[in-house]
């Protein structure tokens, strides 16, 4: 097979720093100016910043190998080398601003293009340097190696026509086989429709070689009922302690936060299962930001997690004074509410977890997230990657989306995607038309 050169754009390494080793045997070239930006974001303290450190030591550990701009080779196969501008050379097209990284990179790909044999390809997650680079006629890509195919994601549901002797045999027995005619993944949920006119019908689950009927369908779990077959699935994993990681996937009203923090609840003070419910979320702006906030870090981070106070308002509405409730809880340690930027290095042990506004993380922090998950703890991520404010992530390339595709075939995972909107009325309509 004939070698590809990929030249990254820094959005690339920014956002997964394996990036440089994910090119099997191909050529691998970094731009000079990519260099500068990664140099110029490493002071940050976020993960943005922690990327572009780890970027440049494993560049700095490559010098041992020989010389970055002569190229190095790894261990794939393939060539890692680090090109110097080519604003010194002629045939540059009229107009172009050589003071711009982005035209800089360009620079590089388009004389690139014209010098290499073998095929070359920018790779970016910039829609506008993809466009710039059509313009130049320079093929370019995304980057795909944590990409799923968003509208064939794994819902966690499948419908099937049943005949009447198998949903008989169904409650009869309490499971129906599976076989050939019928797969599934773990904890996977199945509505059983009769075949033809038949008003027959049952939801069920996916419990190692058969469905077998829901056990939490009718349980109310901390004030809050399923509406609709969507929430009793939900609640079928958010409270079945075996399923160590759940993933709920919909769009806004469709009741994913609120479940899981009512489940959560449920789980902490009346079952004493866990010792903690742990509320995080990524900080991440819709629109312009409001800069610096004061007071103490829980003032901070009040107006970008005021959407699960209102939740936990929601849930204490009977009571008195819900938000006393709501401080009296943090201060009695069995709820605490962090930001996602200060998770990183923490071990959690036998808390329930919830990472709302998940579709706002990439594959990689989705990681970092996941892997801080101690003995005996569970961990929900809720979000709808539809509503992405992450300026290079997608609907298909989100860590949510990637979670949810990669464990559909884990024992100790759980996915569903909730479609009816309960919030209210006029916020379902708005789902629908807007």
């Amino acid at each position: 097979m004939k070698k590809k050169t990929y030249i990254l754009d820094t959005n690339v390494l920014l956002h997964n720093p394996d990036a440089l080793f994910s090119f099997e045997e191909n050529n691998i070239v970094i731009p000079f100016a990519v260099i500068e930006e990664i140099d110029n974001q490493k002071r940050r303290q976020d993960e943005v910043g922690r990327n572009a450190r780890v970027v440049a030591n494993k560049l700095d550990a490559m010098r041992d190998l020989g010389r970055l701009s002569e190229g190095v080779t790894v261990s794939s196969g393939g060539s890692i080398k680090i090109e110097l501008n080519h604003q010194d050379l002629v045939n540059i097209p009229v107009g172009w601003d050589l003071q711009k990284p982005d035209n800089r990179i360009l620079a590089v790909a388009y004389h690139l293009m014209h010098e290499c044999q073998e095929p070359v390809y920018l790779v970016t997650k910039d829609l506008s340097l993809r466009v710039k680079a059509d313009v130049l006629g320079i093929p370019s890509q995304d980057y795909y190696k944590d990409k799923v195919n968003y509208p064939l994601l794994y819902e966690g549901i499948r419908t099937i026509e049943s005949t009447k002797e198998q949903i008989d045999q169904f409650f009869k027995e309490g499971r129906l086989p599976l076989g050939s005619a019928i797969e599934g993944y773990p904890h996977q949920f199945f509505i059983l429709k009769g075949m033809g006119n038949s008003s027959q019908s049952a939801l069920g689950r996916c419990v190692k070689d058969a469905i077998v009927p829901l056990k939490n369908s009718e349980v109310v779990s901390f004030g809050v009922r399923a509406r609709n077959k969507e929430q009793k699935f939900a609640l079928e994993v958010l409270l079945d302690d075996e399923v160590k990681v759940v993933t709920l996937v919909g769009c806004a009203g469709t009741g994913k936060t609120l479940l899981a923090l009512a489940v959560g609840l449920e789980k902490v003070l009346e079952q004493n299962k866990y010792s903690r419910l742990l509320v995080t979320r990524p900080i991440v702006p819709m629109g312009h930001d409001i800069g610096y906030l004061p007071g103490s870090k829980e003032e901070k981070l009040r107006p970008w997690m005021q959407p699960i106070f209102d939740n936990l308002d929601y849930l204490f509405c009977n009571q008195q004074d819900p938000l006393n409730i709501t401080d009296h809880l943090i201060e009695r340690g069995f709820l605490e509410i962090e930001a996602l930027t200060y998770i990183r290095g923490r071990s959690i042990p036998k808390q329930f977890i919830l990472c709302d506004e998940a579709q706002n993380l990439s594959p990689h922090m989705i990681k970092t997230v996941i892997t801080r998950v101690g003995e005996g703890s569970k961990i929900v991520f809720t979000g709808d990657p539809e509503q992405i404010d992450h300026p290079y992530l997608d609907s298909n390339s989100n860590g949510l989306s990637y979670l949810a595709e990669k464990l559909k075939s884990e024992e100790l995972a759980g996915h569903v995607v909730l479609s009816k909107g309960e919030r209210s009325e006029v916020a379902e309509l708005s789902a629908q038309l807007l």
